[in-house]
């Protein structure tokens, strides 16, 4: 597949990642190199890619707990305190091969240890590959707050190899494919049409369909890197999605969801609000919902809790000057941003998903 080429990256696919990272290392002449990766990707990931290097280098492996949970600034001072004791110093590179946590925090560490490292993104989920690794977003959580401290910087490249999904469960290959159904909502009507239906999809396409959900994401962060104005297309289910999951997250009462499961309920629930604000159809509204309710096992709201989860809407990123702002479809495959949205109907959209 031939690479994509974003502003300050390249996205490299298949075998050439290995080709395209050994040609790096020998011209990048590091002092250094370390390899983050959680407990998980130490143990199932990290001997694949440490096969394919094919020069001797003074490597490094940095493990870290998985989960949303330890992506905090607690890592990061871990991990910094890690790479000064080892003597890293900025001629370094920084691997994060991981999930979307991994991807986030590393980069983030690498942008901020000594002002600013060179690091290579290797994601190992369908949700980094086709979301967390693209786009040079990095960042960590503030308390349960999603991605609160953070900078846009992209990565010298991006690797993207499908056999490191192997050993991925179901539950997080259904989160990556929320993404992959987020892109076609939002920008490629066809693409909807052609991943929406999992039956009908055949598991060798899925180098293509990661392929080409990685082509309507690079084309929106190319044309608007700091978002903004069209990148914020890609927050779609994502003001109340991260506040569903914001509320799971530390609720001692509550189960935590991945990522790609509370963007699912929100893309659901920003849907109704489209359809009631915008011209999305109540056609579209039913195939998105049933669409996304084939693939994501429904939660159980509780009417009790909207309040609280409404109030973390607040510390969306998106929100200017205290307005909260929504991006809503007017139709499946074309987005509006900015979108400005009363208590009420937000209400209501949380009775639609109670009610399907």
């Amino acid at each position: 597949m031939k690479p994509i080429v974003s502003k300050e990256s390249i996205v490299y696919f298949g075998q050439e990642c290995y080709t395209a990272l050994n040609t790096y290392l020998e011209k990048a002449n590091h002092s250094k190199i370390a390899i983050l990766v959680d407990s998980n990707t130490h143990e199932y990931c990290l001997s694949l890619l440490m096969s394919t290097i094919e020069k001797e280098y003074d490597i490094e492996v940095i493990e870290i707990e998985p989960g949303e949970i330890h992506k905090n600034i607690e890592t990061c001072s871990g991990i910094w305190n890690a790479l000064s004791e080892l003597g890293f110093d900025r001629k370094s590179l920084l691997i994060n091969l991981g999930g979307g946590v991994v991807t986030d925090l590393g980069g983030f560490i690498a942008c901020t240890y000594k002002r600013g490292i060179n690091y290579i993104n290797i994601p190992t989920t369908l949700l980094a590959m086709v979301d967390a690794s693209v786009g040079g977003k990095t960042g960590v959580d503030l308390g349960n707050l999603k991605n609160m401290v953070g900078v846009i910087s992209e990565s010298e490249m991006v690797l993207i190899d499908t056999e490191y999904l192997g050993t991925l469960p179901v539950n997080q290959m259904c989160s990556g494919f929320a993404e992959m159904l987020k892109h076609g909502l939002i920008q490629d009507r066809e693409y909807w049409n052609k991943i929406s239906d999992l039956s009908q999809l055949d598991i060798e396409e899925l180098d293509q369909m990661i392929y080409d959900s990685v082509v309507i994401k690079n084309k929106i962060v190319t044309e608007d890197p700091t978002e903004q104005n069209i990148r914020k297309y890609l927050n779609f289910g994502h003001t109340l999605g991260h506040a569903i999951e914001s509320f799971y997250l530390t609720h001692p009462d509550k189960p935590v969801l991945l990522h790609g499961e509370a963007i699912a309920i929100g893309m659901i629930m920003e849907a109704y609000i489209s359809s009631q604000l915008l011209s999305l159809t109540e056609e579209d509204l039913q195939h998105i919902s049933d669409v996304i309710l084939a693939t994501f096992p429904k939660i159980d709201i509780e009417s009790k809790d909207y309040q609280e989860i409404m109030n973390l809407l607040i510390h969306d990123k998106k929100n200017e000057k205290g307005t909260i702002l929504f991006v809503l479809l007017t139709s499946i495959g074309a987005a509006k941003y900015n979108c400005t949205v009363d208590d009420d109907l937000i209400l209501k959209s949380f009775e639609y998903y109670k009610s399907l």
